[in-house]
């Protein structure tokens, strides 16, 4: 039984970061699945049993024993052991892709001091503007080669609270038994993609920005399924 591949966006972001890249995997024979977080800022801390539970509740009408690839964009990357663990589905790979890598153990933060320390400022009465305007449009704009594209990625992003981003993450033993996986499109996450191979992971490159995945949604497709299963999409 060929695997479904679940594709997790970023909770500071939305599902239309991974729609092209579905259509392709789905093109090339997989089921696919994309499961949105975008109602998991509402109410307090803890926010990760509600990304668990929201990627469980999108996999309710898979068969129990389809395999499964999960593929983490960006932060989402910190919550990929606790959906491992979360899930009944068995688990054959796991690909981070420009992903935050979980801790080895016990708890990963979700954002560094530094970064807290830049978005304190801009919260009101605890909520943070939407991700893309946190930064100068000389940021914003590489990250998309199509408008209506673009136009779809910042109209659905949540604004989150603050302390989403303070949370800690539990990183469950044993979430990693299985094949994992790195694909890197640039700085700087450049030095996340070595600690993934320090690991032992398979880690492949496709330069880009941090949402390449919406500008070659081919190519990002066909590194992930090479990564996953050591074929090509094509």
């Amino acid at each position: 039984m060929r695997q479904t591949f679940v594709l997790v966006h970023s909770p500071s972001v939305g599902p239309a970061t991974w729609h092209p890249v579905a259509e392709q995997l789905t093109a090339a024979g997989y089921q696919v699945r994309v499961p949105s977080l975008l109602t998991v800022g509402a109410g307090g801390p803890p926010f990760w049993p509600r990304i668990v539970d929201a990627v469980r509740t999108d996999l309710d009408r898979l068969p129990p024993n389809s395999p499964l690839t999960l593929v983490a964009h960006s932060n989402a990357g910190i919550f990929l052991p606790t959906i491992r663990i979360g899930l009944d589905h068995p688990v054959v790979s796991s690909v981070f892709v420009d992903a935050a890598l979980p801790a080895r153990t016990a708890m990963t933060p979700v954002a560094p001091p530094a970064l807290l320390e830049f978005l304190r400022p801009m919260t009101v009465n605890g909520i943070l503007p939407r991700w893309t305007d946190w930064w100068d449009e000389a940021d914003i704009a590489p990250m998309f080669s199509d408008p209506a594209m673009r136009e779809a990625v910042i109209a659905e992003q949540p604004r989150l609270p603050l302390s989403y981003y303070e949370q800690h993450v539990p990183v469950p033993a044993g979430w990693d038994d299985h094949p994992c996986s790195y694909l890197l499109f640039g700085p700087p996450y450049d030095e996340v993609a070595a600690e993934a191979g320090n690991r032992g992971w398979r880690v492949a490159h496709l330069p880009g920005a941090h949402l390449h995945q919406v500008v070659d949604p081919v190519g990002t497709a066909r590194n992930i399924l090479e990564l996953a299963t050591g074929h090509i999409a094509g």
